[in-house]
């Protein structure tokens, strides 16, 4: 009988995975998404019947300028499908397309190049039409202070110009993420547009440890809870929430108040990605979600964080991930060089001392939860030596010999799979 296979996303394709004679897989997928039969025509009906909110027409109608946000390039947001639909709806109800800005929310991360910014945006009538623009988090002058959150005092500064548009929209893909529970809607807003003090606040120590900032989980989630009071202090905001296939099809998309539209897409993608699992493995085989996610290591983190609910504790999460952007901004490498150098107890405790968080370092406290649990591999072919080494984790060479090896450790065979890594959810139970 010849040895079993599989394939992992990795890159712009996939990785393929020989398994032992000996390995026991269990292979956990996303239930299967019923696919927009017309994506034009999805986006239409959601732009038509929004939720929680006028028509997009009438929207439009009236309006001295218009603000859209969109992701970075970190997403496959399929922009291409509703960008130039609502743009003309916008030049059509008499919004000038001088007035009308595109607004990457970059939060910390570094600003997208030309070339990368017509990839995002995916259609060549919307460059050519209006004005496409990075955030910027450290420029102070581009924002306007909101004054603090009440519950928890996190400083809302947000890009100036969003919060001065006379017609606001946030636009997004609704999938897990390990800290916010589900990205899109609000999260495109804050950190998405925010100034790095309002990022550095809320994603300090306190609120990373927090055990309810999580993957999948909204109730109680303390980043969650303070960018819904962000949005409100900002005021009327619409959003465009889309939903994808593992080939970047669409599923679904909504339109409509911020909020609302959010919570709708989470309910329905909550059922498809958070999969039930009837017992945890000492050997778990992931990747990190493909391209663009695992354009870096400082992303490779969240399908390193995501299975941990079935991970036997001692167990290996063995991870791929291209990293064929290298490894991530100069301050996630000084942050994971201080683990390195002081090591897990010294790292968190320096990181509890401090009201704002370094940028980037986040990722790296994140980081700490596989390797308190368990064991974690990383295959990867874009990293240099010395990079691997900044890792932290165990570099290896060979997927399908590290589960071998894994197997070998913990005597038990049993292996899950989780080809697609972050998108999809394991929960025990």
């Amino acid at each position: 009988m010849p040895p079993e296979s599989h394939t992992l996303l990795y890159g712009k394709a996939h990785l393929p995975v020989t398994l032992p004679p000996e390995a026991q897989a269990t292979v956990i997928r996303k239930h299967p998404l019923p696919l927009a039969a017309d994506p034009a025509a999805a986006v239409r009906q959601a732009l038509d019947q929004p939720i929680q909110a006028p028509a997009f027409r009438e929207l439009a109608r009236g309006r001295r300028s218009a603000c859209i946000l969109i992701c970075d390039k970190t997403r496959p947001v399929p922009n291409h499908l509703f960008l130039w639909p609502m743009i003309s709806e916008l030049l059509a109800a008499g919004v000038p397309a001088a007035r009308i800005g595109i607004l990457v929310a970059t939060g910390l991360h570094r600003p997208c190049t030309d070339a990368e910014l017509a990839e995002i945006v995916g259609d060549p009538r919307v460059l050519a039409t209006v004005r496409v623009e990075n955030h910027f988090a450290n420029d102070a002058d581009a924002h306007v202070d909101l004054g603090p959150t009440p519950t928890r005092g996190v400083p809302v500064k947000i890009d100036r110009r969003f919060v001065e548009a006379d017609l606001r929209i946030a636009t997004g893909l609704v999938e897990p993420h390990f800290m916010a529970g589900y990205s899109g809607g609000r999260k495109v807003v804050a950190p998405g547009i925010a100034h790095a003090d309002t990022i550095r606040t809320f994603h300090n120590a306190r609120f990373m440890g927090d055990p309810l900032a999580r993957e999948c989980n909204l109730e109680g989630n303390p980043l969650h809870e303070e960018q819904l009071q962000i949005v409100r202090k900002i005021g009327e905001i619409y959003g465009l929430n889309t939903v994808i296939d593992e080939e970047r099809r669409l599923a679904q998309v909504t339109f409509g108040e911020i909020v609302a539209s959010h919570a709708a897409s989470v309910a329905y993608v909550r059922r498809m990605v958070e999969i039930r699992v009837p017992r945890r493995f000492a050997t778990i085989v992931t990747s990190a979600g493909g391209y663009p996610l695992d354009e870096t290591y400082y992303q490779t983190v969240k399908g390193m964080v995501t299975p941990l609910d079935i991970l036997e504790p001692g167990g290996t999460v063995i991870i791929a991930s291209e990293c064929s952007g290298g490894f991530g901004s100069p301050d996630f490498r000084a942050a994971q060089a201080r683990l390195v150098s002081v090591g897990q107890e010294a790292f968190l405790h320096g990181l509890q001392r401090k009201a704002l968080a370094e940028t980037d370092e986040w990722q790296t406290q994140k980081q700490l939860k596989p390797m308190q649990l368990g064991r974690v591999q990383l295959f990867t072919q874009g990293l240099t030596a010395d990079e691997r080494t900044l890792t932290g984790v165990e570099p290896i060479d060979s997927v399908g010999r590290a589960i071998q090896a894994s197997i070998q450790r913990s005597g038990d065979p049993a292996v899950a799979i989780i080809p697609e890594g972050p998108y999809v959810v394991p929960l025990f139970g």
